[in-house]
């Protein structure tokens, strides 16, 4: 009896865990579906429709038809896509990948460093420009760098010359402008990571003679490289699927020298009405997250300790 009754109890303690496993899963279950239904199901029906001739008007809206890999033959020959390819590429690593992530981390360290009051006004400043809608954020910049805008203003006034930024420069106009939108949350991450750092480390390389950039290049950065990997791989991400910004400022212009793979294939989708060429060119932006997922996904991996 005595036998029987540790065999169970061994069977019991057995299932336990397995039991236990499942049921932590239970609160995600939720997020699980959501995730499923509004994420996966519009990319698989954007990569199901990028095979179709689909339209916005006309009778292949009402019934498309399948037509294989047309669609993605097309693109390859369509000289738009290394433009907004390598548009893409600039926008990406000049604004989030260079710009936020560098002054992030700068603003974060020179808080860490400045008076209370100092250091809460700067982040007050900085974070307003995040927290505005996207929509908001969009037409400040326009304001901002249009012919009769604020930056023109202050320059006449200081009695430089005066440009149309947003004709001349459009790329530089856009990139300044997602920089000062998206730092905030560069800086917000770098300011928990730094918190992060035991003060003792600090103190022990300054009583070594370590200077400021020392410290920074051989104590904080290889500490904080798992922010920093997380960081990077948020804002490339954001920043791949920025349009309303890019939309509102120039509309992809002018003469298409501001037209990324968002704007591209919102201009074939809506703009044009050829769903399933513009959710061709929308299956190939959704690839290309994927791999800079993956890699900075691999990044982190390799960065934690």
């Amino acid at each position: 009896m005595a036998v029987s009754l540790t065999r169970d109890q061994a069977g019991h303690r057995r299932r336990r865990p397995g039991l236990r496993r499942r049921t932590r899963l239970l609160p995600v279950l939720p997020a699980v579906v959501l995730l499923l239904v509004f994420l996966a199901g519009p990319v698989l029906w954007a990569f199901h429709a990028s095979f179709t001739n689909a339209a916005l008007t006309g009778r292949n809206a009402r019934n498309p038809g399948w037509i294989g890999f047309d669609n993605y033959a097309r693109l390859l020959s369509d000289p738009m896509l290394p433009l907004s390819l390598g548009l893409t590429v600039l926008f990406v690593g000049g604004s989030a990948i260079l710009g936020q992530n560098l002054l992030g981390l700068t603003l974060a360290v020179l808080m860490r460093r400045a008076r209370r009051p100092v250091a809460a006004v700067v982040g007050t400043a900085v974070v307003a420009a995040w927290v505005l809608p996207e929509i908001v954020a969009a037409f400040a910049a326009y304001a901002y760098f249009s012919r009769d805008g604020t930056l023109n203003q202050l320059l006449g006034g200081l009695g430089f010359g005066q440009a149309d930024w947003l004709y001349s420069f459009p790329m530089v106009a856009i990139l300044l402008a997602n920089i000062w939108r998206g730092t905030a949350f560069s800086m917000l991450v770098y300011r928990a990571a730094l918190n992060d750092i035991p003060g003792e480390v600090t103190e022990a390389a300054l009583m070594d003679g370590a200077g400021g950039w020392q410290r920074l290049a051989f104590i904080t950065i290889p500490m904080i490289r798992g922010s920093i990997a997380t960081n990077l791989m948020l804002i490339t991400l954001q920043t791949l699927a920025v349009f309303t910004l890019i939309w509102v400022m120039t509309a992809g212009g002018p003469a298409n020298t501001s037209t990324t793979l968002p704007v591209l294939a919102y201009l074939e989708a809506f703009k044009f009405g050829d769903i399933g060429y513009g959710t061709a060119v929308a299956s190939v932006l959704i690839l290309i997250g994927v791999v800079f997922g993956a890699a900075y996904v691999r990044l982190l991996r390799e960065a934690k300790p």
